[in-house]
């Protein structure tokens, strides 16, 4: 089915056509008519399916119906909120490369860096207006900004957005925006807590859900190896200069391993840039453009590039550390397997981290499969846990406490069950026979 068949105009289709893309995907499908009717949309998919698209099309098009509205300088007619700088700016880039035949104003709100040019951005007419909650608040307590003109308001990885850690600043701008308008959530996750949460920003919402909640893409190939804390980095290294060097996204808890980890890496011989929050925003963006163009081969990276980063052809994905909160995990191996492409995501887990992985598996309703790699075999016991049961999914998603399944520190850790010793190369897998030296990427998939 074409583009056009979902009531998109011709010169939305010819911008999508001219970025090669020929059919909907199951939630462009979906959710470009539910958007063109006016309908509030709460609407899930698993990451790298073109949930960007998927509101960005509707959105320009349905702002060209009104096209004869001028609205003062700094007053945006549609907003959308992302919680991460590298997310914004990919969306703004969207909303540029899908409106080249329509010639939308769009402006851009993040922090970490000068509001100068923002200031200037605000003086012109304003269409689309893309941002991060804190630096918004900023200009609208600079009154550089007013929200009494928009129309549409998208929240962008709306469980991310609506967590506790948002939720007050995301009360504040809806306070400042019309009560009269479009709303659009979309998420790769929605827990049940969440999308309650969500009922009080949404009037009378067309729910989508093209995928199973919380499910990683199906291209994913996912893998487990044991290892003793210590010997992380030792493995990872050993993993990453084994055969074909792939470009590898690598995840950890804290800014301060990021950076640890990288020298450790530099130093191995391994070309590698750190991205986190405590980095300034030209370091961040000339660490995630270095890596896109294959000028190095490793990207360490917190829980800032899970939902923040648009690359298609990312062959792997390490969890170096496991996150506290299973969901986490599915967006962060959703940076590989993305637009069709196959992709690997593998995860070092020291024994103090088993009850985390308990929690992903039962997220999953399943067990991952377990391999000791040739030389790395962790000191303790290896135990196997009991089953995993397909239907346990239940979990808490407030991020202070430990996740479901935690146990007493009394009580031993558990490795999982069907361990087995492997050489360091066999663990690659046969997908990754064609490493990208320049990662391609869009601004489109999201």
């Amino acid at each position: 089915m074409p583009f056009v068949a979902l009531g998109l105009v011709a010169d939305l289709a010819r911008a999508v056509a001219a970025q090669g893309y020929t059919a909907p995907t199951p939630i462009q499908s979906q959710a470009i008519p539910m958007i063109l009717a006016g309908r509030d949309l709460l609407a899930a998919a698993q990451t790298g399916t073109g949930k960007t698209a998927a509101f960005t099309l509707p959105l320009l098009q349905r702002l060209q119906i009104h096209e004869g509205r001028v609205l003062p300088a700094g007053r945006p007619r549609a907003l959308v909120l992302t919680p991460t700088r590298e997310l914004a700016a990919q969306i703004a880039d969207s909303v540029r490369v899908y409106g080249r035949h329509v010639a939308p104003r769009t402006a851009l709100l993040v922090g970490g860096v000068s509001m100068g040019p923002q200031f200037d951005a605000l003086r012109r007419r304003v269409d689309v207006l893309v941002a991060t909650p804190g630096r918004l608040l900023d200009h609208l307590s600079q009154k550089t900004v007013s929200l009494a003109g928009v129309e549409i308001l998208v929240l962008d990885e709306a469980d991310r957005m609506l967590d506790l850690g948002f939720l007050p600043a995301i009360r504040r701008l809806l306070a400042l925006v019309p009560k009269r308008r479009q709303t659009l959530l979309f998420s790769a996750t929605f827990a049940e807590p969440i999308r309650q949460l969500a009922g009080d920003f949404l009037h009378d919402p067309a729910v989508i859900d093209v995928a199973p909640r919380n499910a990683p893409a199906d291209r994913v190939e996912q893998q487990v190896h044991p290892v003793d804390s210590e010997h992380k980095a030792a493995l990872l290294s050993h993993l990453l200069s084994a055969g074909e060097r792939d470009a590898t996204l690598v995840f950890t808890r804290t800014k301060h391993g990021a950076d640890r980890l990288s020298r450790q890496l530099e130093r191995d011989g391994i070309r590698t840039a750190a991205l986190h929050g405590n980095k300034s925003q030209s370091a961040r963006t000339r660490a995630l453009d270095d890596f896109k163009q294959g000028r190095i081969q490793v990207l360490v990276a917190t829980d800032i590039a899970a939902r923040g980063l648009d690359i298609v052809q990312l062959p792997r994905v390490v969890n170096y550390e496991l996150p506290h909160v299973p969901e986490d995990y599915v967006h962060r191996i959703g940076r590989t397997g993305r637009a069709g492409h196959a992709g690997l995501a593998v995860s070092l887990v020291s024994a103090d981290e088993v009850s985390r992985l308990h929690g992903i598996q039962r997220l999953l309703g399943r067990q991952l499969p377990s391999s000791v790699v040739e030389g790395f075999a962790p000191s303790g016991g290896r135990r196997s846990p009991a089953p995993v049961a397909p239907d346990a999914r239940r979990h808490p998603t407030h991020r202070a406490g430990p996740p479901t399944g935690e146990r007493p520190a009394s009580s031993p850790p558990r490795w999982p069950a069907r361990s087995e010793t492997v050489s360091g190369d066999s663990s690659r897998r046969r997908h990754h026979h064609n490493p990208p030296r320049r990662v391609a990427t869009t601004g489109d998939r999201a």
